[in-house]
């Protein structure tokens, strides 16, 4: 029997959302290994997804039933945001429907000069029913997004942009998150470095409602070049 979005977004509570992603660049680039990502980590006990493209979701949809969280990057010439950063972004993930759509909720300015508060209004404007998640880079920003009216709040940007450049979402025991949960009243969502099971039973523990983890599972490439340095420095300190 197919879940409600009420039980859906629940099932999200105290557990793992894995990102299944790959850029046209990466060796794993491709919608059906994209689906078969999310079909192991789905047989795994992961409670959610995040993926990339109408594409990729499309065929996630196929294998698994579980709340998605839907972006679409693409690059436009001079901004910095790239993480669902338009209109065009928005209507694309609507013909799949994911559960979460989420966005870039920085203070950068979007393609055309466009302000994220000017955007989000927009955006609630056509699609009131929609869940958005903001993908944030500092506290200040994941409150001022809170504010604004999203309905999940993520650290998925912090370390990426010039004014959290340096920071680490998990430095000084999560300090960054545990503000952020002191403050905002939406869901929040724990992402970015999220690297061990022990990571990530911690930011349950502080609070978050759900975290993503997805190089580590994902990503094959950094998964073995971790392997590989530490081989190359073993072998430079001999």
């Amino acid at each position: 029997m197919e879940k409600t979005m009420e039980e859906k977004i629940r099932s999200l509570k105290g557990n793992l959302i894995v990102s299944c992603q790959a850029l046209p660049d990466e060796p794993m680039h491709s919608s059906f290994i994209m689906g078969r990502f999310a079909l192991a980590a789905a047989q795994s006990g992961a409670k959610g997804i995040r993926a990339n493209t109408k594409e990729d979701i499309a065929e996630i949809q196929k294998n698994v039933d579980l709340p998605i969280i839907g972006i679409v990057k693409r690059d436009y010439e001079g901004s910095t945001v790239y993480i669902t950063p338009t209109m065009k972004e928005i209507e694309e993930l609507m013909e799949v429907h994911p559960e979460i759509i989420a966005m870039d909720a920085t203070g950068r300015l979007r393609p055309d000069g466009v302000t994220l508060d000017d955007f989000f209004r927009r955006v609630k404007e056509k699609y009131p029913d929609q869940l958005f998640m903001a993908d944030c880079s500092t506290v200040e920003e994941a409150l001022h997004a809170d504010a604004l009216g999203f309905d999940f709040i993520g650290t998925t940007m912090v370390g990426y942009t010039e004014e959290s450049r340096g920071d680490h979402i998990e430095a000084d025991d999560f300090a960054i998150l545990r503000k952020i949960l002191a403050g905002a009243h939406h869901l929040v969502i724990a992402e970015g470095n999220i690297d061990t099971p022990a990571k990530l039973v911690r930011v349950i523990e502080l609070g978050a409602y759900a975290s993503v983890v997805g190089s580590i599972i994902t990503r094959p490439q950094v998964i073995t070049k971790r392997f590989t340095d530490a081989l190359k420095a073993a072998k430079e300190s001999q």
